[in-house]
């Protein structure tokens, strides 16, 4: 029943509706809660811990995923190419230790996460997860002296860290019906104080406030599972199923259609689905929660040829007997591109080093 009932309200929250009508007044008290914590935090009558180098919060206030990892990796690649040596730090959703604890890319998801690990693979700089974010800044610059800069993946709301540089993503759905949890998406109100928006969106940019730059996620490509060298673009999957796995094979008109399945265990799975369509394929969709760990098979009874995942589900199938060796499975690893001078106006804005 879970998922029909996150399916049900995250429609609820596009609009005000009236399931959000009748939940309004749990948002009151939601808000309250969230402006007395920020409050407090403000006048330090909770402590809040401020590290020797600039901090760049990333983060978003409606629940789930936008494409939070992508544009950490994003960041930390140009950061590094701008000259700086940065760090990136997380809390590591479903880590099994609290303590800081440096991801090696050859760790398992169950011990850091599945996104750390994911930026770990890409971004090319130190990463650190703990449940308490100042500490695991502290012991990511103690274990990485050269790091001059910490990337806080998904820390927005942690206000027990100080932070130079706040950065807010949405996606196409912008702040859905503008409303706080439960009755709306958000975690906090669409006015709340940030230097940049980037909003995750292909289409019309949502109205939010400036300055905002465009990023988009560029996939073409898919990598076998079982076998990472093996790489397809991905418009050649409309192919003939008996050629599946072999890009140059010709297609007779005998064969069917290969048929293709797309999986995604992210915040939002329809965002991975239209960057397939974009490519032009046809598929069957399956959604997954957020954060799935693939434990309970869920191809095992699948009628495909192709099976597409992500990069963030692909660092839990590697670590499955049952999925590893699949080879229906294929990965679509996707880059973020960002519109306009948003990596100009973050150098800008650390020169300063203010804390917000």
């Amino acid at each position: 029943m879970r998922p029909q009932f996150e399916s049900l309200l995250t429609r609820a929250w596009l609009r005000r509706g009236p399931l959000a009508l009748a939940l309004l007044p749990l948002s009151w008290l939601f808000g309250l809660a969230g402006a007395l914590r920020r409050k407090l935090y403000a006048t330090g009558r909770l402590a809040s811990a401020r590290l020797p180098v600039p901090v760049v919060v990333v983060g978003n206030i409606f629940v789930g995923g936008t494409g939070k990892t992508p544009l950490t990796i994003w960041l930390a690649q140009a950061l590094r190419a701008a000259g700086y040596s940065p760090g990136v730090i997380s809390r590591g959703y479903g880590a099994s230790h609290a303590a800081p604890r440096l991801v090696t890319v050859d760790a398992s998801p169950q011990e850091v996460g599945d996104e750390p690990l994911l930026i770990a693979a890409h971004a090319g700089c130190p990463v650190m997860v703990g449940r308490d974010r100042a500490a695991t800044g502290r012991a990511l610059l103690a274990a990485r002296p050269e790091v001059d800069l910490i990337l806080a993946d998904d820390g927005l709301q942690h206000y027990a860290l100080q932070r130079n540089v706040e950065i807010v993503l949405c996606d196409s759905r912008g702040n859905g019906n503008g409303w706080l949890l439960p009755a709306g998406p958000l975690r906090e109100p669409a006015s709340r104080r940030r230097d940049f928006t980037v909003v995750n969106a292909n289409g019309p940019m949502p109205a939010m406030p400036a300055p905002a730059f465009r990023m988009q996620l560029d996939g073409t490509v898919a990598e076998r599972l079982a076998d990472r060298s093996q790489t397809r673009p991905l418009a050649a999957f409309g192919q003939a199923a008996g050629d599946a796995g072999n890009a140059s094979a010709p297609v007779t008109g005998e064969q069917r259609p290969a048929r293709l399945l797309a999986a995604a265990g992210i915040g939002n799975p329809g965002r991975f689905f239209a960057t397939l369509r974009a490519q032009g394929l046809t598929f069957a969709e399956l959604p997954l929660p957020d954060h799935f760990d693939f434990t309970d098979n869920p191809f095992d009874n699948v009628a495909a040829d192709i099976i597409l995942i992500t990069e963030k589900d692909a660092v839990k199938c590697r670590q499955l007997d049952a999925l590893k060796n699949d080879p229906r499975l294929w990965v679509v690893p996707v880059t973020a591109r960002i519109e306009g001078a948003l990596l100009d106006q973050l150098l800008e804005k650390l020169r300063g080093r203010s804390p917000a």
